[in-house]
């Protein structure tokens, strides 16, 4: 038995999904909140379940239901568009919004390089970052807040579906002025930093994936300083104010509190993380997802190759 849901209604439902507040949808939509809840209450009569959970004074929640039917009405209503440019016999072009999440220290140096690529190929695709920590990545894309992610594969649970752009080894960050930043080349172990004092990048999952190390290395590090801005770790590092460990790595050594710091290879056989592109399982990618995880991929690719 076919359901006579509609284009109109999937869209409304939607924009509700997002902003999760029937007022705010009804204004982004520019109908009056009665056609949206009337819109909505039919839907959800001829998809025989409950879409939204009302919460009192919190708004709207998507049902188990409602998460599984607003990833797949992404893919649905991109279809839509794409089959009116193939009858007016108009070139295939990707438009309209797409939702990226991205961890916040991989945000700064990659995510305006992506952008950049990606609007020169689709330029009528209006996207939006979402910088975020990895767990609260995690949640949004489990609720449909972005379509895709640009992440570590920390704390991912095993359903999740990934695809690995880049593996990147730790290294010990110091200041210019530490006693052993002239061993860029013979590297470091973790052992000469034990009574030092120590900046924890602390996010959820970065923290532990950090202090693993040190386990393995069999340290126990002093931590001096904890803070949730990679930006922040370096800048503290650069001033002298004790030395930290990371991942990524950045074409200069400039902090913006002006100290200059220097990255040394760690000598501990220690694991590094993989940056991933992540995405919902279950969940069909819109063709403007995938174009953008194919940017991604390549530009990483081209990355790795020089």
């Amino acid at each position: 038995m076919s359901r006579q849901f509609t284009l109109v209604q999937l869209r409304y439902f939607q924009t509700v999904a997002e902003l999760e507040n029937m007022t705010a949808a009804a204004a982004a939509l520019n109908v009056t909140q009665s056609t949206l809840s009337s819109a909505i209450n039919q839907l959800e009569r001829e998809m025989g379940t409950r879409l939204f959970t009302r919460v009192p004074r919190r708004g709207l929640r998507l049902t188990a239901a409602g998460k599984l039917m607003v990833g797949r009405c992404r893919a649905f209503l991109e279809e839509a568009d794409m089959l009116y440019q193939a009858v007016h016999g108009e070139e295939r072009r990707l438009v309209g919004e797409l939702s990226v999440g991205v961890f916040s220290p991989l945000a700064p140096f990659r995510a305006p390089v992506i952008l950049q690529s990606f609007e020169n190929q689709h330029p009528g695709v209006d996207v939006t970052f979402l910088e975020a920590d990895q767990e609260t990545l995690r949640q949004a894309l489990a609720q449909g807040r972005c379509e895709l992610a640009l992440m570590y594969d920390l704390g991912l649970g095993p359903e999740i579906v990934r695809h690995v752009v880049a593996r990147v080894p730790p290294h010990v960050l110091v200041s210019a002025n530490h006693p052993l930043a002239g061993r860029r080349d013979e590297g470091v172990s973790l052992q000469e930093f034990a009574d030092e004092p120590f900046i924890l990048l602390d996010l959820p999952h970065t923290r532990e994936y950090f202090m693993s190390l040190f386990q393995i290395a069999g340290v126990v590090p002093k931590i001096r300083h904890r803070a949730t801005g990679y930006e922040t770790v370096r800048s503290f590092v650069g001033r002298g104010h004790g030395y930290s460990v990371l991942n990524q790595r950045l074409d200069h050594d400039l902090t913006y509190a002006g100290g200059r710091v220097v990255p040394l290879p760690i000598k501990e056989s220690l694991p590094g993380v993989q940056v991933v592109l992540v995405s919902q399982p279950g969940v069909r990618p819109t063709a403007k997802a995938q174009a953008f995880a194919d940017v991604t991929r390549a530009l990483f690719e081209a990355t790795e190759s020089t």
